[in-house]
């Protein structure tokens, strides 16, 4: 019905609604569901009497969870796609397309790495060709400095021959003079020497100086500045501080003896003359010979050793032991005053 103006609603009258007109069943409607419209179809639900609470049963329990993986870059699948979840995405494909679930990697291609071939070791080599063989059939002056060496040290080192490390010895020092000088220290930095053998060369070499200072009495005789210098520039051509050496004559000038009578900055400040003439008078020399190294290597004399020659040479007329020559020494070079014009006294007197 329709509330006329002035009208009273009877009691059993809805309040806003007429009825004259035909709602029908409604969430309203005496005995609804209080929030749920009966006029729309909700299918069963977690609320419909009989069901479980807290489970839907619009939904299987058995219903498994999607196992699609996006491959990186193509991004996530669009919602409504339905793309099954194995579906593999090419190579290049558009994105949003789904990768494949479970895809293997790509095996890398190893490379194989090269193996050094194992040098030689001196037993591995016929025995023809082994240094100790060698050197009983043809002597010592048929090897190689190298193999020498390696007699020397008998044996080689992992994977490593004693002739391969001796030509690596030789070669980083320049050559057998430069490893004759070497410390024992600069000589174990050599990959494969050790103390040991360090200690082994620098004592072969050691003896080698003491052979070439070794003037037996009265077996040598000296009639050029280079029969004193071809044994002393080996043996002082390399020392890193100078020395001062006298070499003693008999009236033949036969190589009475060497002494050493100075070791330090030779120069006539420092050089007593008289320690020149001191194993001069002792062994009543006929004459003498002054020798000093220079360790620059450079043989030019300096003003001091002209100075100091100067003095040698009065001192020795006052002694009667005449001074014949002074040599200085350098690497591998000397140079004698009396061919640079220097005065000296001769043998047996007079200048």
């Amino acid at each position: 019905m329709t509330l006329s103006p002035g009208a009273t609603p009877g009691p059993d009258a809805a309040v806003g609604l007429d009825a004259a007109v035909g709602h029908g069943p409604g969430p309203f409607s005496p005995g609804a569901t209080p929030g749920i419209d009966p006029t729309v179809d909700h299918g069963p639900g977690p609320f419909s009497p009989g069901a479980t609470p807290g489970i839907d049963p619009t939904l299987s329990p058995r219903a498994a969870p999607c196992t699609a993986v996006v491959s990186p870059g193509t991004g996530a699948p669009p919602r409504g796609t339905g793309a099954p979840p194995d579906t593999a995405a090419s190579p290049g494909s558009p994105r949003g397309t789904v990768a494949e679930s479970r895809a293997s990697p790509r095996p890398r291609a190893v490379r194989p790495r090269s193996v050094p071939a194992r040098s030689r070791l001196i037993r591995e080599l016929p025995p023809e060709e082994r240094p100790r063989e060698r050197l009983v059939a043809r002597g010592a002056a048929g090897l190689s400095n190298p193999e020498l060496l390696a007699l020397i040290w008998g044996s080689g080192g992992v994977g490593r021959s004693a002739v391969e490390i001796a030509s690596e010895a030789v070669a980083l020092h320049g050559g057998l003079a430069g490893l004759a000088t070497a410390s024992v220290v600069e000589l174990e930095r050599i990959p494969g020497v050790g103390a040991a053998r360090a200690c082994q060369l620098v004592a072969a070499f050691e003896l080698g100086r003491r052979l070439l200072a070794d003037w037996p009495s009265g077996r040598i005789t000296v009639r050029t500045p280079r029969d004193v210098a071809d044994r002393l520039v080996l043996q002082m051509g390399r020392l890193d501080r100078e020395e001062l050496r006298v070499v003693l004559l008999n009236t033949k000038n036969q190589v009475l003896g060497i002494q050493t009578v100075y070791q330090g900055n030779v120069s006539t400040a420092l050089v007593r003359v008289g320690e020149l003439f001191r194993d001069a008078v002792r062994q009543a020399a006929a004459g003498m010979i002054l020798v000093h190294n220079h360790p620059s290597g450079d043989p030019t004399p300096s003003p001091d050793d002209l100075h100091l020659t100067a003095e040698a040479v009065a001192a020795g007329r006052i002694l009667d032991v005449p001074v014949l020559d002074h040599l200085v020494i350098g690497h591998d070079a000397f140079v004698s005053l009396r061919d640079r014009g220097v005065a000296f006294e001769r043998p047996g007197g007079g200048g």
